[in-house]
């Protein structure tokens, strides 16, 4: 080693250490986020485990090394040996990393078991992928019967950079799963269009939410607040606009969220054999297409073709009303066009189909009633 390039790496080095001790003066985040549950704890503790670990190997190895070639350089006399199938050496460089490995595996082994135990839930959430938004469905213990899809609800403006960014940018969502502390929450994973990934990194938990398939996990939070996470499958082209926030409350909280979004369920359903008018469902449908379609096929239906095609001018919207009923109910396959029949309710079905039949340049004049639709299901 030349002394241009001796010297060349050390001042790398110092360059990488005064980076660290500065980074660390300024308070930045190294780490992974704060532990919110057991499990969480207990992979920072393997983590901190193997990095030490590996830390000291690494010093080792290339300590060793470097004195190796320093004090066996040629400059010194010395000469390079020449030996071959040292049988001594090699059950050394087999046998250590078969050790350090077995130092690894049996935590992290014990680690793994704790996370894939879901048994003796207290409370079970199904969880639904969609591009791009979960659904949420409370299906065992307290809350069984609620249901919400949560979308989120970071403004446009911000998205645009026409007004300035809000302290969780992309992390908010208009309706937060909410469970109970110290309760054991297990989660199964699903998808209707393609692979989405349910994280929360503070509760230690991540799967996969695979069409067809139901994966489950569980976490069980030490402590109330809110915490944040997002869809980690490359899912398509909102897949950064697809957030997950679970909010921890106390026992008597999470009852009270209980009884309160039962009620307002209630008041919120909608009856389908309610026969509305063509401006009750065009202002509806105004709302149902912001949320859900705007998106795509923007707010001004022109959409971004080939890949989101306009539904202003549209042969579809323009048709028999009964083909545009199709295909925002099943979607087509092969398309970025998704199913809404499991994401929609009657009447918000009718609403966006009556509105995009109305509006912009398209004024075919009819209109579809919830009961066409729920007719359409069977």
């Amino acid at each position: 080693m030349g002394r241009s390039t001796a010297r060349r790496t050390a001042t790398w080095a110092l360059a990488l250490v005064a980076a660290a001790f500065s980074g660390l003066a300024l308070g930045l985040e190294w780490n992974l986020q704060p532990a919110a549950s057991r499990i969480a704890a207990d992979i920072h503790g393997l983590h901190e485990y193997v990095m030490i670990l590996v830390t000291v190997i690494f010093v080792g190895v290339f300590g060793f090394m470097f004195w190796a070639c320093y004090a066996h350089r040629k400059s010194k006399g010395h000469k390079a040996e020449q030996f071959h199938e040292n049988t001594t050496v090699e059950i050394i460089w087999t046998v250590i990393p078969a050790l350090i490995l077995i130092v690894i595996a049996w935590p992290a082994t014990s680690v793994l078991i704790a996370q894939r135990d879901t048994s003796n839930p207290d409370l079970t959430i199904k969880v639904t992928g969609f591009q791009w938004k979960w659904g949420y469905d409370y299906i065992k213990g307290e809350g069984e019967g609620i249901s919400f899809v949560s979308k989120l609800a970071t403004p446009r403006d911000q998205i645009e950079n026409k007004a300035p960014k809000g302290d969780n940018y992309l992390l908010e969502v208009d309706n937060e799963m909410v469970v109970p502390v110290g309760k054991k929450v297990r989660v199964l994973t699903t998808a209707a269009d393609v692979v989405h990934a349910w994280w929360i990194p503070a509760f230690g938990v991540k799967q996969d939410a695979m069409p067809g398939f139901i994966r489950d996990l569980h976490f069980k939070a030490e402590k109330t607040g809110t915490f944040r996470g997002q869809c980690v499958e490359l899912c398509g082209k909102e897949h950064g606009f697809m957030p997950i926030v679970v909010r921890v409350v106390t026992q008597d909280e999470y009852s009270k969220w209980v009884g309160e979004h039962k009620k307002a369920m209630a008041a919120a359903a909608d009856d389908p054999a309610k026969q509305h008018t063509l401006d009750e469902l065009k202002a509806r449908g105004e709302k149902v297409y912001a949320a859900n379609c705007v998106a795509c096929h923007q707010a001004s239906g022109k959409g971004t073709p080939p890949a989101f095609p306009p539904l202003d001018g549209s042969k579809v919207v323009n048709g028999p009303k009964e083909a545009e009923m199709d295909v925002v109910m099943n979607g087509r396959p092969n398309t970025a066009m998704q199913p809404f029949a499991r994401q929609l309710n009657d009447t918000e079905i009718a609403a966006v189909i009556t509105f995009t039949r109305n509006n912009w340049s398209n004024k075919v004049g009819d209109l579809v009633q919830p009961a066409e639709v729920k007719a359409a299901r069977k």
